[in-house]
């Protein structure tokens, strides 16, 4: 019997560790080659892992919730084979040399952390868990994640004691910490006041009373606490308020020839193609014309400089069964034609309710669109993808009566009507830049062919 190393796969070029959600198999089980192993999360995508030989699981070496670095060893396979090489799995394959994690805001890797009894009342500290770096602890996305919401301070963080792997600190180490620290003591007055001056919201090292005591006196309420991906959206939604100074410009589009084009050759479309077309790859041809009349759209900021994507990758805000919402790219948007883009907006959209997105699909946007009419809207004002300079919302589409300029003079008629929206970064997007990239967009799709043909 020789035995077979599974590493920890990259799942992506800016992704150095995943966390492990489940283990499908358990050790003494029999798997076989491209049979899921495990399933995985990063901070992009939830990903299962096969296993690249058949054999019997040997070894599990992280336990569920662990957070484990690219490259690492992860499982032992017996096989009926006489040699025993690493591998990673055949769909995610990358060499078997492990890859050291860089110094990021979750710290370096040691192989043990003190576990002293925790301070109910610690000393208040200027900085938070989530954006120090300074500790030489390992500390997970999820319970970073925690600390920064709940305020907890790197040296607080430190005092947590852990019972993971190598005295990892868990969501329910977290949970039970948080739990005995809301029962501590408010501080004196005179204590707060002597405090280090602090930003304006919650005091970050002050107990959190638990909400589910303080509903102004109200007893009929649930708790319920944020899945990792709702985590991941809400710090991705308030980072990005944070860093770009957001404007909204607004404009209305008479689209009746393109909803009477669609309407008459929805049907054919199908047959000839086996796709069926909704309004949203019609909506992105026009941002991608759009897109080569303004390039300064489709960029992004670093530091005092501008950069420039040559690249046309488009974002599709999707939502998911969950609730939650996650943006496939459909990459170089622009060298695809009507077909391309509508064969590229189903199955990006089919794979994300599937969850079976790779996280290579929800990287190198430069722009990005998402439908609030799907829901009814008419409008929205959506928050910028970061690191992206733009982001545009497309609402319901609605018959309404508006003037028409005919050559017997303007008439009333009743016409296909909807709203665009668009909020940009306004440190390198002004109004003119942005509202005559609007305007140009609406300008393509009230001026689509109605005689276009297949």
């Amino acid at each position: 019997m020789a035995q077979v190393e599974l590493i920890m796969p990259k799942m992506g070029e800016s992704i150095m560790e995943a966390t492990i959600l489940n283990w499908v198999k358990q050790e003494g089980e029999r798997i076989e080659v491209d049979e899921t192993l495990l399933e995985i999360a990063t901070d992009k995508v939830d990903s299962e892992v096969p296993s690249p030989v058949a054999g019997v699981v040997a070894k599990i070496l992280f336990s569920v919730n662990d957070t484990v670095e690219i490259g690492k060893v992860i499982a032992i396979i017996e096989t009926e084979g006489t040699s025993a090489n690493a591998q990673a799995s055949p769909s995610l394959a990358e060499p078997a040399a492990a890859v050291p994690a860089p110094a990021t805001a979750a710290g370096p890797q040691l192989t043990a952390a003190p576990t002293p009894t925790p301070t109910p009342t610690p000393t208040p500290q200027p900085a938070t868990a989530a954006s120090a770096n300074a500790s030489d602890r390992f500390y997970s996305p999820l319970v970073r994640n925690i600390a920064k919401e709940e305020g907890i301070s790197v040296s607080e963080l430190e005092h947590i004691p852990g019972s993971g792997k190598d005295n990892r600190v868990t969501k329910q180490d977290m949970l039970s910490y948080l739990e005995h620290r809301s029962s501590a003591p408010t501080p004196a007055p005179q204590q707060i006041a002597t405090a280090p001056t602090m930003p304006k919201g919650p005091a970050i090292d002050q107990p959190i009373t638990d909400a589910r005591a303080n509903s102004n006196g109200e007893s009929n309420v649930e708790i319920i606490e944020m899945d990792r991906m709702r985590r991941l959206i809400a710090d991705h939604m308030v980072s990005s308020k944070h860093t770009s100074p957001h404007v909204t410009s607004f404009v209305e589009a008479d689209v009746t020839n393109l909803v009477q084009w669609r309407e008459r050759n929805k049907t054919a479309f199908e047959n000839k193609f086996g796709e069926k077309i909704t309004y949203t790859p019609i909506f992105i041809e026009a941002i991608v014309r759009a897109i080569h009349d303004f390039p300064l759209i489709n960029v992004s900021v670093d530091g005092n400089t501008i950069v420039r994507k040559k690249n046309i990758n488009i974002g599709m805000a999707t939502a998911l069964p969950s609730g939650n919402l996650i943006v496939p790219v459909i990459k170089d948007a622009d060298h695809l034609s009507l077909i391309g883009l509508t064969k590229a907006v189903n199955n990006l959209a089919n794979r994300a309710r599937d969850n079976k997105l790779k996280p290579e699909d929800v990287q190198g946007g430069t722009f990005t669109v998402t439908n609030v009419g799907t829901f009814g809207n008419v409008m929205g004002t959506p928050i910028i993808n970061q690191p992206q300079a733009a982001i545009m919302a497309v609402g319901a589409i609605r018959k309404k009566p508006a003037v028409v300029e005919t050559e017997f003079g303007d008439l009333i008629a009743v016409r296909h009507m909807m709203f665009l929206s668009m909020s940009y970064d306004h440190r390198v997007v002004d109004g003119f830049l942005g509202g005559s990239f609007l305007r140009k967009v609406a300008d393509y799709l009230e001026a689509f062919d109605a005689k276009r043909a297949l």
